[in-house]
C-alpha cells in the first residue's frame, strides 16, 4: 500500500507544478497579482490537505494527525523563508516581474535539496535513534534563539559572508539583463560568460533554505520518524511558497508576533521528544491541537497589534500627541 502512496505522491507533485507553470504563468515576465497568488496558494494548500486525507484513509488517524501537524509546522516556518526572500530581492534590486522566475527555479531546487536532507535525516534516526534527541535539542535551542534574533536588514545583506564569497569566486554583472541568469559580455575583446543578479539571488535563496531546513526538518522528525509522513508533509508545505510569497509580500510585516508563536511551537515539539522518551506518550491529536492553538493565537494577535499601530499612524500628528498626554 505504501508503495502505491509514494507513486501517487510523485505523480501529484509534477502535476501541481505543471498546472502552476502552464495555467498561472502565462504571459512571460508579468507581475503575479494578489488575486492570482491567493488562488494558487489555495490550490497548493488544498492539495496538501487532500493528501492528508489519503494518508488517513490508507494508514489511519494517528499517522494522518502526524502528517497534518508536520505540515502545519513546516508551513508556518515558511513565513521566515518568505521574509528572507523579500530581503534578498530587495538587497539585489530584483524587479518584481522577474522575481517569479527566480522563485520557480528556487522552489524546484528546494524540493530536491529538502528530499536529500530528509532522506539523510530519517536514515540517521533509523540507524542511530539517539540522534533524534540531538534534533530535539536543536529545536529547543532554535526556539529560544528566535526570541532574540532581529530581522534581516536588506542594506546589510550585500555584505553577508555568503554574498561576498560568491562574488569573489564567480563573475557577476552589476546590471539586470532581463530574465536571464547568465549572459555573455565582451571583455577585452573576448566573450566572457557572466552571471546576473538574478542568479545570485537564486543561489542565495537556495542556500538560505538549506540553513532553514536544519531547523524545519528536525521539527518534522520530532513529530514523527515516519519517512513517508516527514517527506510528503515537508514537500507539500514548500511547494506553494512562491505563490504564498506574492500573496503576503505586502503584509508580511504584519506577522511580527508569529516569531514568538513559532518559538513556542519549536520548544514544545523538541520537548515532546524528551517527554515521550522518559514520561509517556503525547497523542498526535494533542500535539496537533496545541500547535494549531499557539500558531492561531500568534496570527490573530499579530494582525490585531499591527492594525492598532496602523490606526495610530493614520491619525493626524496633533491627535496622536494629545492621546499620549
Amino acid at each position: 500500500m505504501e508503495f502505491a502512496d509514494w507513486a501517487i505522491f510523485f505523480l501529484i507533485v509534477p502535476f501541481l507544478l505543471a498546472i502552476d507553470l502552464k495555467l498561472f504563468n502565462k504571459g512571460g515576465d508579468n507581475v503575479i497579482g494578489f488575486r492570482k497568488s491567493l488562488i494558487l496558494s489555495a490550490w497548493y494548500i488544498a492539495a496538501g490537505l487532500a493528501f492528508g486525507l489519503l494518508v488517513w484513509w490508507h494508514f489511519g488517524a494517528e499517522r494522518a494527525m502526524n502528517y497534518y501537524t508536520a505540515y502545519v509546522i513546516e508551513k508556518s516556518l515558511s513565513l521566515d523563508n518568505l521574509f528572507v526572500m523579500s530581503v534578498i530581492f530587495s538587497a539585489f534590486a530584483i524587479p518584481r516581474q522577474y522575481q517569479h522566475r527566480v522563485l520557480v527555479w528556487g522552489i524546484i531546487g528546494v524540493v530536491i535539496l529538502r528530499g536529500i536532507m530528509i532522506s539523510a535525516g530519517a536514515t540517521l534516526v533509523h540507524y542511530f535513534d539517539w540522534t533524534l534527541f540531538i534534533f530535539a535539542a536543536i529545536l529547543i535551542f532554535t526556539g529560544i534563539k528566535m526570541l532574540f534574533i532581529e530581522d534581516e536588514d536588506p542594506d546589510e545583506f550585500e555584505n553577508k559572508p555568503l554574498t561576498v564569497f560568491l562574488k569573489k569566486r564567480f563573475p557577476f554583472t552589476s546590471d539586470i539583463h532581463g530574465n536571464k541568469f547568465w549572459v555573455r559580455v565582451e571583455k577585452e575583446g573576448k566573450s566572457v560568460l557572466m552571471f546576473t543578479p538574478l542568479f545570485l539571488a537564486l543561489i542565495v535563496i537556495e542556500i538560505s533554505d538549506v540553513i532553514f531546513a536544519v531547523d524545519s526538518i528536525p521539527a518534522a522528525l520530532a513529530v514523527t520518524t515516519d519517512t513517508f509522513v516527514v517527506f510528503t508533509s515537508n514537500i507539500f508545505a514548500v511547494l506553494g511558497l512562491r505563490a504564498l510569497f506574492f500573496a503576503v509580500e505586502n503584509i508580511i510585516d504584519r506577522f511580527d508576533l508569529m516569531k514568538y508563536a513559532l518559538s513556542l511551537v519549536l520548544v514544545f515539539i523538541g520537548g515532546k521528544v524528551f517527554y515521550n522518551a522518559y514520561f509517556g506518550h503525547i497523542p498526535p491529536s494533542v500535539s496537533m491541537t496545541i500547535t494549531l492553538t499557539v500558531l492561531a493565537c500568534g496570527f490573530i494577535f499579530s494582525l490585531l497589534l499591527t492594525k492598532n499601530e496602523e490606526e495610530e499612524e493614520a491619525k493626524p500628528e496633533e491627535i496622536r500627541d494629545s492621546d499620549h498626554e
